[in-house]
């Protein structure tokens, strides 16, 4: 799968997708693309996945027809996250098309 990872997705999580493409928003000079123009141009650009860990964009864009997936997790620290990150993997594995999955973790 292609993955996007959005601006507050820590990058080291990519090393535990080594199934998967993944690239950041930042490196592709999309950092500054709001959320709208930057879901387009991953659709675009044939992404299939876009991870994030802005909670309110579901209440603040229109998801309906996306082809890309949509992972939400509940923050961007690392250091919190890196325990988690085969669940992690595990969640983008069975996204499909058009979902739309927040993780809780603890």
């Amino acid at each position: 799968m292609r993955i996007l990872f959005d601006q507050g997705t820590p990058a080291p999580l990519r090393h535990h997708l080594a199934a998967h493409s993944v690239s950041t928003s930042f490196e592709l000079g999309w950092e500054q693309l709001d959320n709208g123009a930057l879901l387009l141009a991953a659709e675009q650009a044939g992404f299939e996945v876009f991870v994030t860990t802005d909670k309110n964009l579901r209440f603040q864009q229109n998801l309906s027809g996306r082809q890309l997936a949509i992972l939400v997790l509940p923050f961007a620290s690392w250091r919190r996250l890196r325990a988690h990150a085969g669940l992690i993997a595990i969640a983008i594995d069975a996204l499909k098309p058009s979902d739309y999955v927040e993780i809780m973790l603890p």
